[in-house]
Parts: structure tokens; sequence; C-alpha cells
């Protein structure tokens, strides 16, 4: 048997070829089987997440299973031949090694993130239960998971916050030790401070206040969220109780001032406030930082943070790239 993979992701394909080729994920097993007929192999398995879709096989011939798949994906969809252009195709040992980069997060949007793991672990039991794998492919991806754990306990791969949001949400619980029963204000209906705010209460923030000029957005994003809405006149009375704002409004000048959070430190009991302001022109402005408990950090401080994080993830490549061939080595796969 030899293994071959066919793919494509976020770097080779636009999302509307990408959605041609997306399986459910109640569909993977089904998929799986019907993709092994397809390519007239033994065993597979498809991976399918909102940055890519691959198919991983095990047949007679490779380059023939290659072939034969990529034909009647392109038949079943209904679409040219231009659409190859958009695949990539893995064979023996290059498979192999893309599946283990692909678990352990370094062929990812984001280099080093975890999710794919679970994701690939998802599709993988999925093939199975569905009776698609055999010993080629049952071995690939146990020996690939084995990897991804090894990959993420000997390198610093996943460490540090590569995007705004997460870098925000990392510094705020290092202000206040952690982020449980917190409250936060958002000031802006942004699709950023949604996020931010997002990761807040993932990590254990548990009121949301929503403040914005037009106070149907702020009820509409509120509402999402399981929060409340502020109307825009009120927004520094809720100043008097929260632990963090994140605000990008959009406004043309600054909107928090020094003045602004004087005037509530007495009420707050001088408890630390922190400003996360993604705002271009910022929204608070410099002068609040001067104020001992008050901690602010504007887009571009955030933004060089995670560029910090990136490179450091970066320098692990080499490190991660070397323990996949050390442990690929010793598979020794047929095929591969």
């Amino acid at each position: 048997m030899e293994l071959f993979c066919l793919g494509l992701n976020h770097r080779t394909a636009p999302v509307e070829v990408r959605e041609r080729f997306a399986v459910s994920a109640p569909r993977l097993g089904a998929a799986a089987t019907e993709l092994t007929s397809m390519a007239e192999a033994a065993e597979g398995v498809v991976i399918s997440t909102c940055n890519r879709t691959e198919f991983y096989l095990a047949a007679p011939d490779a380059r023939h299973g290659l072939l034969q798949l990529e034909s009647g994906l392109t038949r079943r969809e209904r679409l040219d031949g231009s659409v190859s252009s958009h695949f990539y195709r893995k064979v023996k040992a290059d498979a192999a090694q893309h599946l283990c980069r692909v678990v352990s997060g370094l062929d990812s949007m984001m280099l080093g993130e975890t999710e794919i793991f679970g994701q690939v672990k998802q599709a993988y039991q999925a093939a199975l239960a569905a009776g698609a794998t055999g010993s080629v492919l049952n071995r690939l991806f146990q020996r690939a998971f084995g990897v991804g754990k090894k990959v993420r306990t000997e390198t610093s791969i996943q460490e540090g916050s590569t995007s705004v949001g997460n870098v925000a949400v990392d510094l705020a619980e290092k202000i206040f030790g952690h982020l449980k029963d917190s409250e936060v204000m958002i000031l802006g209906a942004g699709e950023m401070g949604r996020i931010t705010a997002q990761s807040l209460v993932s990590r254990g923030a548990r009121a949301i206040f929503v403040s914005n000029r037009s106070f149907d957005k702020a009820e509409e994003l509120a509402r999402d969220m399981g929060g409340t809405a502020v109307r825009f006149d009120d927004w520094q009375h809720a100043l008097e109780r929260v632990d963090v704002v994140i605000s990008s409004t959009g406004c043309p000048h600054a909107l928090v001032h020094r003045a602004d959070v004087e005037k509530v430190r007495r009420a707050r009991k001088f408890r630390p406030l922190f400003f996360i302001d993604i705002a271009v022109p910022r929204d608070i402005h410099p002068d609040v930082a001067e104020i001992e408990e008050v901690y602010l950090y504007d887009i571009d401080t955030l933004e060089n943070l995670a560029n910090e994080a990136r490179a450091r993830r970066q320098c692990q490549i080499a490190h991660c790239e070397l323990i996949i061939d050390t442990e690929l080595a010793k598979l020794n796969l047929p095929g591969t």
C-alpha cells in the first residue's frame, strides 16, 4: 500500500473553493468510505476545517489513486480543470510528514495553534468508526498524534499569544491574577471588541456592558453576548464598577480622558483598571496611564507583543521539524 494526500487550504484556495469540498463533522466517516471507492483505495481519512480539507488514503498505487480522486471530486462538484491549481498533492513520506506538520500546528494560519489537533483526531475517529481505515492509516495517525504531543511538550511553538485580542486577555490575567468574576465594558460595537470580550468571558469574566453611539447596535451586541446595553451618555457610570474596558469606537478624537477616570477612583476604591484601546485614532488619551492603578495598552503595543510571540514561535520550527523527522523514521510505513 502507498500513502497519498490530496488537499487544499487557506494558502492555496479562496473560501468559495474550499467550501465546495468541505465536509461536515457528522459526514466525515461516510465521506472517508466514499472516497476510498472513488480513488480505488483501501483506506481513507477526511480532515475538514474552515481552513482546510485534506484526503489521506492508502492505495496500491499512489499516483493512480491521486488521479482517480482528483478527477472524481472535480466531476462530483461539476468544476472545470482550473480547480486543480488549488490542490496540493503529497505522496509517501511527504504525505506522512505533511500530516505531522498539520497535527503539530506548523501548517496552520496561526502557527502553533492547538485546535487542529482535536479536529484531526475527530476526523480519524470518524473514519475508524466507519471502518475506512486499516493498518497503514491507523499506524500513521497514531504516530502523528504522538508527534503532535511531543512537539507541544518539547518546544515553545504554542507559547505566547499571536493575536491582538489574546495578547490583551493574557495581559488582563497578569494584572488581575485571574479573570474570575471580573466585569468588562465594550465601548463601540466593532468586531475586534467583540472577539476580545468573548476571550475575556472564556477566561472567567462574568459581566459584559456594551455602550455605543447607536443604542440599537449596543443592544444587539449585548444580546449576542448575554450582556447589558448602556446608553453612550452613561458609560462613565459603568466605569465605576468594571475591571476592563475595551474601546474601539471610531471616534475622531480621544473619548476617555484622565479626568473621567479620576472622577470614579474613589467609588472604585482604587481597584486596578485595564484599558484595551484598539481604536485608530485612539479612544483613550495617553495621560490616563499616568494614574497609578490604571493600565493602558493601545493597538500598536498589543501588535508588537503579538509580533514578538510570532517571532519566538518561528524560531521553534526547526526544532519541531527535527522531532517530526526523527519520529517518522521510526515508523517504517509501507509506501513511505
